[in-house]
């Protein structure tokens, strides 16, 4: 028998009020280039990287107007916001020119090896390759390399919305089911790996090849799928530029030492500081550093931290009272709604649960991750990145949903059913 407290009402209210939010930022959009006299505030609502921490604000203010200024204040400071800053270092530090610059010579250097036309197996290795290697540099990171050699190079193009919403589904979808080889990257994993003990070689075994195959069914997929348009496209790489070693070994040894203490904010927080020094000292070197974009999604990760802490008393038992098939499909629905490593998070805290219902949740919790944009912690960091490709400047979440299902069902299948 459930039994919340006011203000897990209001909050659970809240969240479910965020989520519509989230699907109406482009019908904010759109009223905001209808009226003009509004369009500030039209604008600041249509921000889908804006809605969590809005709706969190709110909760924070009835939770002063309930409980009083201390725990109001206790609440915030209890949270852990240690992934939203993560995130946000990640992000500007991979969006740099010099790691951007090696990250083209790379996926160009293996679409050689292809035998296909050089902007297909640009686009196919962005998909695939890319998404796999956020197994070993995170999946933010991945996200936003991904993100903006696409944006760059394929959406900035005379191509369709249809073929933008398609590649958008597919990058979520592999970037969130990508990060499944080792125990470290996908957030939903590095929830659950500590406490039940998974090790690399459980990850390989249980997840990894199944998530590979389906990051590669979906990559031949979606390119077969766009042929004509991938054949349409001329890739311009900004990799011709001659960008001094030493530049791009300083910046990976700034980026692999966050991802070293990711756990540890005061750390990878005193690199990016050291980093951002090194960066004013080598302008020339730079181009604008992505803060603005970087920051949002850290809003947006915090209010999702803070909204998405009150709803355990729900969450918990609906998952409680499914066998480790209902889990897996149930996981796979939730994350839609939810971060998934909310959802990771909570089987962790309960005792006794067997193997095949721990596989199961993870499964079905990466498996849902590329549905919406909360679903996974990195779709917020590609949705500020890709947005501005976009009519309106917009990704309509609706558009989102249904591009991601036919490679969620690919995953449903590679982890279900192989």
């Amino acid at each position: 028998m459930l039994n919340p407290t006011a203000i897990e009402l209001i909050a659970a209210a809240l969240f479910l009020t965020a989520i519509i939010h989230t699907f109406s930022t482009k019908y904010f959009e759109h009223l905001a280039h209808s009226n003009p006299k509004y369009s500030g505030l039209l604008h600041f609502l249509g921000e889908i990287e804006v809605v969590f921490g809005f709706w969190a604000m709110i909760l924070v203010l009835f939770m002063f107007s309930i409980d009083g200024k201390d725990q109001a204040v206790d609440f915030v400071q209890s949270r852990n916001f240690t992934e939203p800053m993560f995130v946000f270092v990640i992000m500007v530090i991979a969006g740099t020119r010099p790691i951007l610059i090696l990250s083209e010579k790379i996926v160009l250097f293996f679409s050689r090896l292809l035998p296909i036309k050089k902007e297909v197996a640009i686009y196919a290795l962005l998909l695939s390759l890319v998404p796999l290697l956020g197994s070993f540099i995170t999946e933010p990171a991945a996200m936003t390399l991904a993100a903006m050699l696409l944006g760059r190079n394929y959406f900035g193009k005379e191509v369709s919305n249809k073929f933008k919403y398609a590649t958008l589904g597919v990058l979520f979808v592999n970037i969130s089911i990508g990060g499944t080889l080792t125990p470290f990257a996908a957030p939903p994993v590095l929830m659950v790996s500590n406490t039940w003990n998974w090790d690399l070689w459980f990850m390989i075994s249980n997840f990894g090849w199944r998530s590979a195959i389906a990051v590669l069914i979906n990559t031949i997929g979606i390119v077969f799928i766009f042929k004509e348009n991938l054949n349409k496209i001329t890739f311009n790489a900004s990799s011709k530029e001659n960008m001094p070693f030493p530049i791009i070994f300083i910046h990976l040894i700034f980026l692999f030492g966050v991802v070293y203490f990711a756990h540890y904010a005061a750390f990878f927080m005193s690199l990016f500081l050291f980093f951002l020094g090194f960066t004013s000292a080598y302008k020339k070197y730079q181009n604008e550093l992505i803060l603005k974009e970087a920051l949002l999604v850290a809003f947006f990760l915090a209010g999702l931290v803070v909204l998405g802490s009150m709803q355990a008393w729900w969450l918990k038992p609906v998952l409680l009272s499914m066998n480790s098939s209902e889990v897996f499909y149930g996981a796979t629905i939730l994350t839609a709604f939810t971060d998934n490593a909310a959802l990771t998070y909570l089987g962790s805290l309960v005792e006794g649960l067997s193997d095949e219902f721990k596989i199961a949740l993870v499964a079905g919790a990466v498996t849902g991750g590329g549905l919406t944009v909360i679903a996974n912690a990195p779709n917020p960091a590609g949705i500020s990145i890709l947005s501005k490709y976009f009519s309106e400047k917009s990704v309509n979440p609706l558009g989102l949903l249904i591009a991601a299902i036919p490679p969620t069902l690919v995953a449903v299948i590679l982890f279900r059913f192989i």
